[in-house]
Parts: structure tokens; C-alpha cells; sequence
């Protein structure tokens, strides 16, 4: 686990050097209390774009150091000159129930359109996706449906971003399974400067991360734009 720790950190070091943004959040939800970094790229080109991210968490329980790592990474290649794309996409992760026993986070590929809008000045716009979602071991033929927004506002010193996904998984928890999973990260940022930014998050789930039902978990974050 040690190993796969180092990798990961490697990893990310890397990925600091590419990073559009780096954020660091302390998670305020019931029973949490850690913290958990998160590495951006998205990267427009004139075939499409390319965004990645990775999550960790931190010192969740018992665990010193790296808890969890997630990582997803998406391409989509423009339809000629409509808003639509064609979207392929990677997740997958680990993470730590106690100090040396561990869990997947089952890979999953991801394949599908999406729709995008942009304020002709950047200052807000949104993406749509519907997409065919393979979890390997899980669902053969499962689905998701995204949505991501930013909108900036008060010249720019606030920013309101986010997504929310909605995709078929099955979980059992005691004696009951649900077969659908439900994530929303809302952001709101103060920024001081085109670099830096203050702000929360609210991570609003439904049966997800081993958690039956509908839970809200806040955060206080702190971001460096590059």
C-alpha cells in the first residue's frame, strides 16, 4: 500500500506542475473532519478538450497520510462546428478502511455526447452529458447523466461552479439495495485575485460512499490558480 501511496504522490507532483488549479478542502460533514486535495486540468485545443482531476483524502480515521485517491480523466472531440462532442472517459481509485487493509473503487469507462454553452464573454456557461458508463465487475450496460456549470459574477470576485451526476450502480446496505447514485458538488469562491481563492463547498450525495440515502457535507477550501 506504502508503494501505491508513493505512486499516487509521484503522480500527483507531476500533475502540479501541469495544474490549472489546486485546491484544499477541510470536510465538515458529520463523523469527517479531514482534509482532501484536489488537482484540475482542463485544457481546450482545436479537436476538443481534455480535463483531468484527482482527489485525496487525508488522515480519514485511523489512516496517517493518503486515505483515498480518485482520479478521472475525460476527452471529448468536437461535431464539426456544433455545440455537441463526442465524450470518452476513465475513474478509478483506491482507498484505506484501516491501517494496511484496502478497497477499489471499480474502474469505469464512460462513452457518450456532450453539450456545451458559453456566454460569448466566458463569464458563464454550462455542459450536458449523456453517457453509456461500463464499472467493471458491477454494470455491463449502466448509464450517466452530467451536468457542469461556473458562472462569475460581481466582477469577477465571486464564482459559482460545480457539477452533478446521476448514473445506474447497484449497493446493498443491510438487508436493502438502492440502484442509483446521486453527486453534487456546488462551489462557491471569493476570489482575491486571478490566483487565489476562498471558498466552500457542498457535497450533496444519495447512497453514495458507502452512505444510504441523502446526506450534505460542507467544506472550507482554499484554491491557487495557475
Amino acid at each position: 500500500m506504502k508503494r501505491i501511496q508513493l505512486v499516487f504522490l509521484f503522480v500527483g507532483i507531476i500533475m502540479i506542475g501541469n495544474a490549472q488549479n489546486v485546491q484544499l478542502h477541510y470536510d465538515m460533514g458529520e463523523g469527517r473532519g479531514f482534509f482532501t486535495s484536489t488537482i484540475e486540468m482542463f485544457k481546450p485545443d482545436k479537436m476538443g478538450s481534455t480535463f483531468l482531476f484527482i482527489d485525496m483524502d487525508y488522515n480519514v480515521g485511523d489512516i496517517e497520510g493518503i486515505s483515498m485517491a480518485y482520479w478521472e480523466i475525460a476527452r471529448a472531440l468536437k461535431l464539426g462546428d456544433s455545440s455537441f462532442a463526442f465524450h470518452a472517459e476513465y475513474n478509478g481509485g483506491f482507498g484505506q478502511y484501516a491501517p494496511g487493509g484496502s478497497f477499489q473503487i471499480e474502474d469505469a469507462w464512460l462513452t457518450g455526447f456532450d453539450y456545451s454553452w458559453n456566454a460569448s464573454d466566458f463569464s458563464k456557461g454550462f455542459t450536458l452529458q449523456a453517457l453509456y458508463k461500463y464499472i467493471r465487475g458491477k454494470h455491463n450496460a449502466s448509464f450517466q447523466l452530467t451536468g457542469i456549470w461556473y458562472v462569475n459574477f460581481a466582477n469577477n470576485k465571486l464564482s459559482f461552479t460545480g457539477f452533478a451526476d446521476l448514473w445506474r450502480e447497484d449497493f446493498v446496505f443491510g438487508f436493502e439495495e438502492t440502484k442509483f447514485v446521486f453527486l453534487a458538488e456546488p462551489q462557491l469562491w471569493y476570489n482575491f485575485n486571478k490566483n487565489f481563492a476562498l471558498g466552500s463547498e457542498v457535497e450533496l450525495n444519495a447512497n453514495f460512499g458507502g452512505m444510504k440515502g441523502f446526506n450534505v457535507m460542507p467544506t472550507l477550501g482554499a484554491k491557487i490558480t495557475f
